[in-house]
């Protein structure tokens, strides 16, 4: 089986990959292999087709591939909240939670994945065209096999963008290289009211596989569980699964950036999140109309989510 992420060297979807290569999918009898498939969309059009059987990724970003989210499901949740950072060059002078300094720069941020940075803005006062806030991709970061927080964290430094909206691990690089100065973390309080429940990240299957295989989809989700309560329990394993596939820098940071996550290291899906993130998706316009808790997680593998 295949497991898709969308951003690898990452502290977002650190279960995910941690099941796998602690090997908490083997012990649930699946045989799963990662790749890494970017941006969002292109994860979740894979799991459509059938190129992988899980994504785990951003859960709103499953309409792309799923509008109304017909034909796919959510299985669990990998962490709680919107996990992404705001990040402005160090020359700007920003201080945490200043949100003025957005106003006339260039912010990169990955497709899908800026659809939460608009609705911040907005939801704080903000007017893109107005104040001449331009959202775009990041330089560089196009290619199915990138991995968009170093990219981030690179153009920063290389002053192709003013800021950047990204994962835990493009924060810490670029904040421990003096080019960048964290502005907003939503998942700890920053931002306006309610875009915590914007998204989360999750894990996600096709309702033809939660059909046809049952077993391996409860799997998944013990697989998860298990990974979760293993990193609570020893958060330096992260750096087991970083050694192996991050290269030095990224690996000797992994550990503490799970450390600091493991708040948020929860499986369930509550319906706090889907009520937020159909919010959310209806004001982005990716979403018609609210749609039912029931249609959008796998609800019969709740009694999984308890640790």
């Amino acid at each position: 089986m295949k497991l898709a992420v969308p951003d690898l060297i990452s502290n977002s979807y650190l279960p995910a990959v941690a099941a796998v290569e602690l090997g908490f999918f083997a012990k649930e009898g699946l045989d799963v292999a990662l790749e890494l498939i970017f941006p969002v969309d292109r994860a979740y059009r894979a799991l459509a087709d059938g190129t992988v059987d899980f994504v785990a990724g951003s859960a709103h970003s499953a309409l792309s591939a799923f509008p109304r989210w017909t034909g796919a499901k959510l299985l669990c949740a990998q962490s709680q909240g919107m996990y992404w950072f705001l990040v402005m060059h160090a020359d700007l002078k920003a201080r945490r939670g200043d949100l003025a300094v957005v106003k006339g720069r260039r912010i990169g941020a990955a497709p899908w994945v800026d659809l939460a940075l608009h609705r911040v803005l907005i939801d704080a006062g903000f007017d893109l065209a107005r104040d001449r806030i331009a959202i775009a991709p990041v330089p560089g970061a196009s290619h199915a096999s990138v991995n968009f927080g170093l990219a981030a964290a690179k153009a920063l430094e290389e002053r192709k963008i003013d800021g950047f909206w990204a994962n835990g691990m493009a924060t810490e690089v670029a904040v421990r290289r003096g080019v960048g100065t964290l502005v907003l973390d939503v998942r700890r309080g920053d931002g306006p009211p309610g875009v915590f429940n914007c998204t989360a990240a999750s894990l996600a299957a096709t309702d033809r596989l939660i059909a046809t295989a049952p077993g391996a989809a409860a799997a998944a989700v013990r697989a998860i569980v298990a990974t979760q309560r293993a990193l609570r329990r020893d958060p330096d394993q992260a750096g087991v699964v970083g050694r192996r596939l991050f290269p030095p820098m990224e690996a000797e940071l992994i550990a503490e950036l799970v450390r600091r996550d493991l708040p948020f290291y929860d499986a369930a899906i509550g319906e706090d999140l889907i009520a937020g993130m159909n919010r959310f998706a209806l004001k982005a316009g990716i979403l018609d109309g609210d749609v039912a808790y029931a249609e959008v997680v796998a609800q019969h593998l709740r009694p999984l989510w308890a640790d």
